[in-house]
């Protein structure tokens, strides 16, 4: 089962996953959201969409826009609607 780590903390697992260029896509309901705060960060992807990013805060330390989603994808990404990925030193073990 997928899950994201970062700064020891759990932030998303789950059974349910979406694979999109070598990134996991983890469902909104698999995110400990006490983790997550919304950044103002957004950028396009020419298939995708546009992207909407979280800063991810664990103990008091902040990963600026570690986490990103897109919130109304275009058609050929509608599968990730709202499923979240990570990177910036975020863990994603499968």
């Amino acid at each position: 089962m997928p899950k994201a780590t970062w700064n020891g903390a759990v932030l998303a697992e789950s059974e349910e996953f979406e694979t999109v260029e070598n990134n996991v896509y983890f469902p909104p309901a698999a995110l400990r959201r006490e983790h997550f705060q919304p950044s103002e960060t957004h950028t396009t992807c020419g298939w995708k969409g546009e992207a909407s990013y979280y800063d991810v805060v664990v103990d008091g330390k902040r990963n600026k826009d570690a986490a990103w989603f897109y919130p109304e994808p275009k058609s050929a990404a509608a599968q990730i609607r709202g499923y979240v990925a990570f990177w910036r030193g975020v863990t994603v073990e499968k």
